[in-house]
């Protein structure tokens, strides 16, 4: 049973974050998310300890208190890290494609290769964060990785080709939902086959959930 970080950062502390750890070295970074990863999509939230971050990590206490101040903090800012590069791929593949369903096809298959290739973050995101928590990772509230998604949605609904019964924001939760429990489930079952393998399948299910038909 996961125990629910008791005083995480407020959004905009989580916002200022990213210009605090531009300071740190980037191997000193590195060091830490490989440390975050490890520790915390294995283990409960509440028996890991800082101690045991540092010194997986291969730094000084000192260094985790300065630029985090508690554990919470850590893996909310470990997860902003994390997630930006999804963020940054995913707006990468959509550039040039107008076609509303291979911008969603486009979308489904970033989304899924990424939870085949980081299935840790996976867990991190489900295990450590509780939903309840998840505006306090800055990306969720990303113009960036949140238009990506929503601008795909939208245009779909614009063009008559998404359901425009429902919000973009409930389509959304569709696709999260669909893709989300896919993943979780995927890395679970321990299955050895990637996601990716069943794409086409996959993508036919979420299309006719998502889909003006």
């Amino acid at each position: 049973m996961t125990t629910t970080p008791a005083s995480p950062d407020s959004a905009s502390t989580i916002i200022d974050r990213r210009d605090i750890l531009r300071g740190m070295r980037g191997d000193t970074l590195n060091r830490i998310e490989k440390a975050v990863l490890e520790l915390f999509s294995t283990r409960d939230f509440h028996e890991v300890s800082l101690q045991e971050v540092a010194r997986s990590a291969n730094v000084s206490l000192q260094t985790i208190y300065k630029y985090f101040g508690s554990k919470e903090v850590l893996v909310y800012a470990m997860l902003d890290v994390m997630l930006v590069r999804l963020a940054d791929r995913m707006i990468d593949h959509l550039q040039g494609i107008d076609d509303s369903r291979e911008r969603l096809r486009k979308t489904c298959w970033v989304f899924m290769d990424y939870m085949d290739k980081h299935p840790a973050v996976m867990m991190l995101l489900v295990t450590a964060i509780p939903a309840s928590r998840h505006r306090n990772i800055r990306i969720y509230e990303s113009p960036e990785l949140m238009g990506a998604f929503l601008g795909v949605l939208k245009d779909g609904q614009v063009r008559g080709v998404l359901n425009n019964r429902v919000s973009s924001k409930v389509l959304l939760d569709v696709f999260m939902g669909i893709l989300g429990r896919v993943g979780l489930m995927h890395i679970v079952r321990a299955d050895k086959q990637p996601i990716t393998d069943q794409f086409d399948e996959l993508f036919h299910i979420l299309w006719r959930a998502m889909s003006a038909d």
